[in-house]
């Protein structure tokens, strides 16, 4: 493979007594102004599409998943009055349109339609949310993939967009207050120069907007000033009487303080003063606040606080389980508590003083909840997925317990022929892991396999329909998804077990997943390919540093392959609270040791390695790709290729139009067949 030529320089930082080189620290320059940069990063672009379109199997790849998305699309709609608000998507438009229907099951209206923003497809409708009359909807968008937003205002009467327009949101709710003036929303201050990738973002604050007014005018409502780390969100309860704003360095934890709407003077008042342990807010009826914390319940529990009585503190209302409290609703006078186990959902009801009502009955194993409804309202809204089930909204009577599907697909896969097991296997350490095995039921021996895994920031894998992960099993291919530790299967303890000083054992977790499927005969010898994103790429990025010669391809996509310098990057330092901080001597030689790029191995056979990223992506930006290829690319790896794929006009993943996502898969799964062995066929 002729790799384009990289220019090393003489980059060196002495830390806690270590020299650390940095060749290629000049990719970190942004490819959108930067030249050399630029030139750079088209070379490699050129040289991983022109083989990759080379490869057999991609374009029926590409033409398959085509077929496997085009089916429509919508999400639980938002009720207010007869109005009900939702998105859809027909199959294979590139956006998302936003809907008003007149009734339950009245004529539709299109209110927003972002397909129309821009030629390329890439500027998307980001969050949304309707006024409590339904008169207005705030919205928000997002250009080319950047996790920064532009908010303005549709009247939904006469479909024009107001003259409201508010910079700089990023990391926000859309918020409404009770009597539908105006909006809480989250923004960092306007930077004093370009916001580049080098430009760390600081002082999130919450602010609110009346409708009508410009920007310089809104109220300043929440920020920590002493904490300009901290990311500030807000909601506001369903009878517009409370606002709750979490405040947070980070996944995992969150102080927790609340503003009575009723009081003019909206003063803050602070519930929560430690930010080591996770609280959001339910609901209320009336004074009475219903709560769902961590707080001496690691797996989650309900808790009830009379506004009132503050100084009384909160009462446990539902305790603790063996399964995790992941979500929880207050809709029809009802809780609805939606329970991981193993990685499925069960939800429980109870009553408003904390007495058990039954169970939600569910269409089968899988992912539901996302409920959409008003304590007062006996209709609610919620979705179910899973690996076999598409996206089905579902419309539940609670006082009746009872669903009916409000939205369900009809897709081009016969899903009978989809089998889906729960294995368990051990780690390194003797911790028992959760894996997904999805196949074709008439593929039983060794096949060639994609292993997925994330392990990170208390993000559970849930099961859910992913036409592209049907598109590689009805192929004949094995996907595979490991819980791994990191992630929020097992509650906050399972989280704990994977972040900071303990971030070795999401490694030790995916590389025992690998051994597993290999020794129990689920994946050909030479067979195994793994795919991570985000935090999940420099999973993969670390684990092929650690054992190259287990794995056939890998597929790290936006990941984070500096482990030295994350933090220095836009909003980095948010991730902090999982990885730790580099300017630590701790965190320093912990992250020193699992940093992808730093630790790229002379002289021994790599598998081959896709490394995907995007342009615009101001999360985890390009530079980590970049100086990670650029490592892989110099050094003495053995034959296979080492490509660096980037797209334009993208981000992080949010955004990215439907058109671009079925190039990026199709190119994904055709370089794992090749380097895995899957043969092709047209039409699966």
């Amino acid at each position: 493979m002729d790799y384009p030529e990289t220019r090393r320089v003489d980059a060196v930082e002495e830390r806690f007594g270590v020299r650390v080189a940095d060749p290629y620290r000049w990719l970190e320059s942004d490819a959108r102004t930067d030249p050399e940069v630029a030139a750079w990063a088209a070379a490699q672009d050129r040289l991983a599409r022109s083989y990759l379109a080379g490869l057999p199997g991609r374009d029926a790849f590409r033409e398959r998943l085509a077929a496997l998305v085009d089916h429509e699309r919508l999400t639980p709609p938002e009720k207010r009055g007869n109005r009900y608000f939702f998105t859809r998507n027909p199959g294979l438009d590139n956006q998302d349109v936003l809907v008003l229907r007149e009734g339950v099951d009245g004529p539709d209206r299109v209110l927003i339609d972002p397909n129309s923003w821009s030629e390329d497809g890439a500027t998307a409708l980001a969050e949304w949310s309707a006024s409590p009359d339904g008169a207005h909807v705030a919205f928000a968008v997002q250009e080319g993939g950047t996790d920064w937003r532009t908010i303005r205002v549709l009247d939904v009467a006469s479909g024009a967009w107001l003259e409201d327009r508010l910079e700089w949101a990023r990391f926000t709710a859309l918020a409404w207050v009770g009597d539908g003036s105006g909006f809480l929303y989250s923004r960092f201050p306007a930077p004093q120069g370009p916001a580049g990738f080098e430009a760390r973002v600081m002082g999130h604050a919450v602010y609110f907007h009346a409708i009508g007014t410009p920007q310089a005018e809104d109220r300043a409502v929440h920020a920590t000033p002493d904490r300009p780390d901290h990311l500030n969100l807000a909601s506001v309860t369903a009878d517009g009487r409370y606002a709750a704003i979490l405040s947070m360095p980070g996944p995992g934890g969150n102080a927790l303080t609340v503003l009575d709407l009723a009081d003019s003077a909206w003063t803050p008042f602070r519930l929560v003063e430690r930010t080591d342990v996770a609280w959001s807010v339910i609901g209320n009826l009336g004074t009475t606040l219903y709560l769902l914390t961590q707080q001496d319940a690691p797996r989650g529990k309900v808790v009830a606080l009379d506004l009132d009585r503050v100084g009384a503190g909160p009462r446990d209302l539902v305790p603790e389980r063996e399964e995790v409290l992941v979500d929880a609703a207050l809709v029809g006078g009802r809780l609805l508590l939606s329970y991981l186990v193993d990685g499925r959902t069960r939800i429980l009801r109870h009553r408003p003083d904390g007495t058990p009502d039954g169970e939600v009955g569910l269409p089968g194993l899988g992912t539901a909840g996302g409920f959409r409804g008003h304590p007062g309202d006996d209709e609610a809204f919620l979705v179910f997925t899973s690996h076999d089930a598409p996206t089905t909204v579902l419309r539940y009577d609670v006082p009746a317990n009872r669903w009916t599907v409000w939205a369900r697909p009809e897709v081009a896969i016969d899903l009978g022929r989809i089998a889906v097991e729960q294995r368990f296997y051990r780690s390194k350490d003797g911790t028992r892991v959760p894996l997904v095995i999805v196949r074709r039921k008439d593929v039983a021996g060794p096949a060639p396999t994609v292993l997925y895994g994330y392990g990170g920031f208390g993000i559970s894998m849930v099961p859910y329909y992913s036409p592209a992960h049907l598109a590689w099993v009805e192929q004949g291919g094995v996907y595979a998804v490991a819980g791994l530790r990191g992630g929020g299967e097992y509650g906050k303890a399972w989280h704990d077990a994977g972040r900071l000083l303990n971030k070795e054992n999401v490694l030790d977790d995916f590389i025992a997943a690998g051994e597993y499927l290999k020794a129990e005969g689920v994946t050909a010898p030479g067979g195994l390919a793994i795919q991570g994103e985000s935090n999940g790429g420099l999973l993969v990025g670390a684990v092929v540093n650690r054992r190259p010669d287990l794995f056939a391809a890998a597929l790290p996509g936006v990941g984070v392959m500096d482990m030295l310098r994350f933090h220095r990057f836009t909003g980095g330092g948010f991730w902090q609270q999982d990885y730790g901080d580099p300017e630590r001597e701790a965190d320093f030689r912990n992250l020193l040791s699992l940093s992808p790029y730093h630790n790229v191995r002379e002289g021994v056979a790599y598998p081959a390695v896709l490394v995907t990223t995007a342009d615009t992506d101001d999360r985890v930006v390009p530079g980590h790709s970049f100086k990670y290829a650029a490592a892989l690319q110099a050094g003495d790896l053995g034959d296979r290729p080492r490509l660096l794929r980037i797209d334009v006009r993208a981000g992080h993943g949010a955004g990215k139009p439907i058109d671009k996502g079925i190039e990026e898969v199709a190119d994904l799964w055709a370089f794992a067949a090749r380097w895995t062995g899957l043969e092709v066929r047209p039409g699966g």
